[in-house]
């Protein structure tokens, strides 16, 4: 940075400074040898080298399927698992959802290091697999208690799945290029769970055959598993790894990407992660405020995907229409957190386009629960999952854009999504059986989360904007790093 930048504090000279850089950082290489490399482009033929294309469908495809498993309880529930497991008592239905969360929690940072260790491939065809076995067991369940159990070990396999595809992601590409990426994952997956319903609803129709001795919901979760199995064993021959370790790339394309995260941020060499490391980086307060603020956008996403067929169902929709009417939704989510994506990486802005879809979710979350007709209700929907399944992103991309190392990434994005995992269980337990139809204790809880969103990101980013200040000033070295700046 220039002596100029150094002595003003004028928020222009962020997105000028960042402009300059960008020039810098890929001025050695050709625009188009780096839009090959890196886009998504129709040349088929070349496809197999692109980061994007290698990437991004197939984890987007896995993880769909991953949200798929983990909330088809709901269409289960009622494609006959509430009788014949007799969910209907007491809590059971909240407890069976809550109880693949605590393994969940647990396992994040756990499951960050052991990707370290034994590599993307070998880890993720693990966790794939075998939650899918979880699933096929799932199907065979007796009593509650055991379907309790194959959730727990559902938990304990996809733990280490979602930080380690967030990990991942993030050590490919510079800061402003990020949010995209995150968005077109999980976004995709989002879309494809939002017609998850639908094909549940397809697929317990086999209880037709009554030869077979299985109920629809037990169809569901076997071939479900069945085809998660199957997604395992492709993972070992396609899932990409850190860009070190590719194998797709040629060496100058993967020099290329690796000079480009080294000049963007400095950490495209891993450093040795420790014990000391670990305990070092959790005790970074801004660790926790982004967990936090993870917890806030994902509260109402998993609510939505737990409840939303219940919710459907309240407002007097038959099954087939509650299942139809689940998908719109999260198409119109997919539109939105797009939008927000692009428009936050073309700005190097993060967290006043989080503090939109914030709002976005408030209202969504108030007309849900307080309007007089049914169709206003269900329009909420909309905008409850417009905002919610923005901001998930959004924060993994605000958290990653401000952070150097990978022993710092790897325990941050583990951790911050493991609170996304105590989300989940504030969603079953706060949207109680016995508040139905309108669930409005639930909705009052998930409006408090969106608060709290909007208090931690005028924390950050004052906490932000005073530490690039002083960086300016030379007074301060931001993340070790000279001429690091955070990302507002």
């Amino acid at each position: 940075m220039s002596s100029e930048s150094k002595s003003s504090s004028d928020v222009k000279l962020d997105v000028e400074a960042d402009q300059e850089k960008k020039g810098a950082i890929d001025a050695h290489y050709d625009p188009k040898f780096v839009a090959r490399t890196l886009a998504l482009t129709g040349d088929w033929a070349l496809c197999r080298r692109h980061v994007d294309w290698r990437m991004l469908p197939l984890l987007g495809l896995l993880y769909s399927i991953a949200l798929i498993d983990r909330t088809n309880l709901g269409v289960a529930r009622i494609s006959g698992m509430e009788e014949d497991l007799r969910l209907d008592i007491g809590e059971r239905y909240s407890i069976a959802s809550m109880i693949y969360f605590p393994p969940y929690i647990l396992l994040e940072i756990p499951g960050n290091l052991v990707l370290q260790w034994i590599g993307a491939r070998s880890w993720l065809t693990i966790c794939v697999v075998g939650w899918g076995a979880a699933q096929v067991g799932m199907a065979f369940v007796p009593n509650w208690h055991l379907l309790c159990l194959t959730r727990a070990l559902l938990g304990i396999f996809e733990a280490g799945f979602f930080p380690a595809l967030t990990f991942i992601i993030t050590t490919w590409y510079k800061r402003g290029e990020v949010q995209k990426r995150l968005a077109v994952f999980y976004l995709s997956a989002i879309v494809l769970g939002g017609f998850s319903a639908i094909l549940a609803y397809a697929i317990q129709l086999l209880k037709k055959f009554e030869n077979t001795g299985l109920n629809g919901w037990q169809w569901i979760f076997l071939l479900e598993g069945l085809l998660t199995i199957v997604l395992g064993v492709l993972t070992w021959y396609f899932v990409p790894d850190f860009p070190g370790r590719n194998n797709f790339l040629t060496a100058e394309q993967t020099q290329m990407i690796l000079d480009r995260v080294e000049a963007d941020r400095g950490d495209s060499v891993p450093d040795p992660i420790s014990l000391k490391k670990v305990v070092t980086h959790l005790c970074d307060p801004l660790l926790w405020s982004f967990a936090l603020m993870f917890m806030s956008a994902a509260m109402p996403a998993y609510a939505i995907g737990f409840f939303i067929t219940i919710l459907l169902r309240s407002m007097g929709f038959s099954i087939m229409e509650a299942l139809l009417l689940t998908a719109p939704p999260y198409v119109a989510a997919a539109i939105s957190g797009f939008f927000f994506a692009w428009i936050s990486d073309k700005t190097g802005k993060r967290a006043i386009f989080i503090l939109a879809q914030t709002l976005i979710t408030i209202v969504g979350l108030c007309v849900t629960g307080w309007a007089g007709s049914n169709g206003a209700r269900y329009f909420g929907l909309f905008f409850v999952n417009m905002g919610a399944s923005g901001c998930v992103p959004a924060v993994l991309a605000y958290n990653a854009n401000n952070i150097i190392s990978y022993s710092k990434r790897s325990v941050s994005t583990a951790m911050i999504i493991a609170f996304g995992g105590i989300s989940g269980i504030f969603a079953t337990l706060v949207f109680r059986q016995k508040d139905f139809p309108l669930y409005i204790p639930g909705i009052w809880a998930t409006l408090a989360c969106q608060f709290l969103m909007i208090v931690l990101l005028a924390v950050n980013t004052y906490v932000f904007y005073s530490r690039n200040k002083l960086a300016r000033e030379g007074k301060r070295i931001n993340e070790g790093r000279e001429g690091f700046y955070y990302t507002l």
